[in-house]
């Protein structure tokens, strides 16, 4: 007699992006169309972020997938009012309205209505996922290195399955409300807010400052020059001046 299988007890999916692909063109995606994701691409997504390498691989790593039902509805609310009071506040107090931000064509006002818009919807997104770190020792500026990999894992998963999201920390700002509702041990936590969903629009190589502005051969400031964008780079305005 055999069993059958259920959606998510069979091999992990096989994807058509590869891996340097997946790396270049995996966008932070903040909007989402109303499909859920399935569990068996849950599964998928999930088990590659718990894959991830951790200090000592000790894998101090907890995800919470919050999709529907009472629970997940009202902490989507509670991130989703806080994450509009916190942007609302750094639109006002970083003057993203100002200056450029007057001109709808620019970097700065483009990333406001991106923003505006997230937020709007956040507590809509087919799937909030908080990672949580649980903390053995005092708090350190390494710890991220155990927890902050796994989210690349996750997002870096959802894109060769055709989803996307963007990892935030509007938690922050509604910590305690999120700890109590979810019942989290004192011990844990939460790292990140990572929203995922089908995207609206698509992924597609991101834009970054030139190579040789970030990498160094050998010692500070000094070009390496090798560091050479590949033919058809496209770069960014946006950010501070990097030298």
């Amino acid at each position: 007699m055999t069993t059958a299988r259920t959606a998510t007890d069979r091999p992990i999916a096989t994807d058509t992006i590869g891996l340097l692909e997946g790396l270049t063109t995996t966008r932070s995606i903040r909007r989402y169309t109303n499909e859920p994701i399935p569990p068996s691409a849950l599964r998928d997504i999930l088990f590659a972020a718990t894959r991830a390498p951790s200090g000592s691989n000790r894998q101090p790593f907890r995800f919470v997938v919050l999709t529907d039902g009472p629970i997940a509805t009202e902490a989507k609310s509670i991130v989703g009012r806080g994450a509009r009071a916190a942007w609302n506040a750094k639109r006002r107090d970083e003057g993203y309205d100002r200056g450029s931000g007057q001109d709808p064509n620019s970097p700065k006002a483009r990333m406001a209505r991106s923003m505006q818009r997230y937020v709007d919807a956040i507590d809509e997104a087919p799937v909030l996922v908080l990672p949580c770190l649980i903390r053995r020792r005092a708090a350190s500026l390494t710890e991220g290195a155990s927890v902050y990999p796994a989210c690349q894992n996750l997002l870096l998963a959802a894109r060769a399955l055709g989803y996307g999201g963007v990892l935030t920390i509007w938690h922050a700002f509604v910590e305690d409300e999120l700890r109590t509702l979810l019942e989290l041990p004192d011990e844990a936590e939460i790292a990140a807010t990572i929203t995922l969903g089908r995207p609206v629009g698509g992924h597609g190589p991101v834009r970054r400052v030139p190579m040789d502005q970030l990498v160094y051969d050998g010692k500070w400031g000094h070009a390496a020059t090798w560091a050479i964008d590949p033919a058809g780079t496209r770069f960014t305005r946006a950010g501070p001046p990097t030298r």
